[in-house]
């Protein structure tokens, strides 16, 4: 498994910190994790809620474990009707806000996840974020 270098995860928490500048003006926090799901690189921008701190590592956290943007996860836990608590992973959620960070061949390399918006707009912060670095790694 090939997990995200540091210089690529500093690129993608400006990237995320730009967009959110840009489009929303409201404070962030950002997470990259590798692989693994283990954290590599962290924003917390000025005024960001505390409660995003956390919030942040788990959704890049369980997109690595799931293989799967934490909106995808939402809707399959909501279609299968699942308990999140079947993983047996207190470090999981479903809030949208984490997308995988992938090459164009699908080898994933880590992920990014987004706290301090609405979810949905944490998961477009993403989604910008994730579009990014698949353009980079092909």
């Amino acid at each position: 498994m090939t997990s995200i270098s540091l210089v690529h995860a500093q690129k993608c928490l400006d990237i995320a910190v730009k967009k959110v500048r840009e489009e929303f003006n409201r404070p962030i926090c950002v997470s990259i994790c590798d692989s693994y799901g283990y954290q590599v690189a962290f924003y917390r921008m000025d005024k960001a809620p505390i409660r995003s701190i956390a919030i942040s590592q788990q959704k890049a956290h369980t997109a690595t474990r799931m293989c799967m943007s934490t909106d995808a996860f939402l809707e399959r836990l909501n279609t299968d009707k699942i308990d999140i608590r079947y993983y047996c992973d207190p470090l999981m959620t479903a809030l949208p806000g984490g997308n995988l960070l992938q090459s164009k061949g699908g080898e994933i390399h880590g992920a990014v996840g987004v706290s301090g918006l609405k979810p949905v707009e944490d998961q477009v912060i993403t989604e910008t974020v994730a579009n990014w670095f698949l353009e980079q790694n092909d």
